[in-house]
């Protein structure tokens, strides 16, 4: 049967990570899908139909594991499906995944697909691991396709037992949706005034060095090493700065003793969520991400597509994030003092931070350009489709055109080349 209009369900718990496909959604509709997304309800899922002109869903999914109130999700989230009828049905994250798959999987949608942002069982323990290991082997057989954001996750995956190797895959070199090097995230759209406006807006001197963190703010993202780090590098350079940006969460919290620092140190910045990253990228020397676990982290690469060097740790995901003595450095998880010691070699040396910063927009613009990971995921699409006897037009797009303008490599070289001149 041939489809003019195939249907399309995102799935996630919360709305916040209906962030993850700004661009794709658009993408998907010029090619002829009908796009919707259904999340938890709140002002971001409203704001993200707003945005992208699509119908939107709002299912109440606890971010935790509650077996009466999640089967009351799976009923209503069914309930949805069956009235939209989709063809595709793309669930994302540990608890999205799992309620999708199962509602989805009830529903007999055609095609069901559930994408591995990243594995919390991974730090868990105890009975939460069980917990987290059982939801993750339903959702991966439950669907036809599972997909993973990073190849060094995917390991992690199979050698669980969460999912055969044979049916999970990761697209390309990974990322949920590449990184917009070309607008958002180039130094070039950024205005001249950019770093001391940011600067200034958060109280920081325009001659400061400056440590940067994007994320949430909670244990498992290493904010207590950052902030050992931090008080280690604080004495050696009474100019030094930190500005975190991110949600101090409730779930995973920090201990009091580390909030406390955060908000009385003067020379620690708390902005806060923000939606519009990119000019603290322009604000920070070096970014910090001393996280325990990820997936494929957004933000080393999109401080890498602005020129910013990176110290992340050597976990999966990060390890494909960050290329070591290249783009950034990688140091243990969990050790404060590894982690001062790689900042150092940085804050002291403004020569390897241009460099590093020069060689991680170049890595971006080679290996994650968002069209070239929209259109993977567009033929992806496809190709689930055909084999259940739903074609759709297997249409050659724009952003096609513009992967291939900069598919060889040193041409991506030559448009950073001219940006360490500028």
């Amino acid at each position: 049967m041939k489809l003019s209009h195939a249907k399309l369900v995102h799935i996630t718990t919360v709305p916040e990570s209906l962030g993850f496909f700004t661009g794709q959604v658009g993408h998907m509709k010029a090619q002829g899908f009908e796009v919707h997304a259904l999340a938890s309800p709140g002002d971001l899922l409203d704001t993200f139909a707003r945005r992208e002109k699509i119908p939107v869903h709002g299912v109440e999914m606890p971010r935790r594991i509650t077996p009466l109130r999640d089967l009351v999700a799976i009923a209503r989230v069914r309930r949805c499906l069956r009235q939209i009828r989709p063809h595709i049905v793309h669930a994302h994250t540990p608890k999205g995944g799992l309620l999708g798959m199962i509602a989805a999987w009830s529903a007999r949608v055609p095609v069901r697909i559930y994408h591995i942002h990243g594995l919390p069982l991974m730090t868990a323990r105890g009975y939460k691991r069980i917990l987290l290991r059982w939801s993750e082997r339903v959702a991966c057989r439950l669907a036809h396709q599972v997909l993973c954001v990073s190849h060094s996750v995917r390991e992690v995956a199979v050698a669980e037992g969460l999912c055969p190797a044979g049916k999970v895959k990761v697209l390309l070199n990974g990322s949920i949706n590449g990184v917009d090097a070309d607008g958002r995230f180039s130094p070039m759209t950024q205005n001249a005034g950019a770093r001391a406006k940011t600067r200034q807006k958060h109280g920081i001197p325009a001659d400061a060095l400056v440590i940067g963190f994007v994320g949430r703010v909670v244990r498992d993202k290493g904010i207590v090493e950052l902030v050992e780090a931090w008080n280690i590098l604080r004495q050696e350079q009474p100019s030094l700065h930190l500005l975190i940006a991110g949600p101090i969460e409730p779930q995973d919290p920090l201990p009091a003793d580390v909030v406390e620092q955060l908000h009385h140190d003067p020379r620690v910045h708390l902005a806060g969520r923000i939606d519009d990253t990119a000019p603290l990228y322009t604000a920070i020397d070096v970014l910090a991400l001393p996280t325990y676990r990820e997936g494929l982290p957004l933000t080393p690469l999109e401080a890498a597509s602005m020129m910013v060097p990176v110290v992340a740790t050597e976990v999966p995901g990060c390890v494909e994030a960050v290329e070591h003595g290249i783009t950034g450095l990688l140091v243990r998880p969990y050790d404060a003092r590894a982690l001062a010691n790689a900042l150092r070699l940085y804050l002291n040396d403004a020569n390897l931070r241009k460099l590093h910063g020069l060689a991680g927009r170049e890595r971006v613009l080679r290996v994650f350009r968002q069209e070239a990971v929209w259109d993977a995921t567009y033929h992806e699409y496809t190709r689930l489709l055909y084999e259940k006897g739903l074609a759709v037009p297997a249409a050659r797009t724009q952003a096609t055109q513009h992967i291939d303008r900069y598919r060889q490599p040193r041409e991506a070289v030559e448009l950073v080349d001219d940006l360490g001149r500028r």
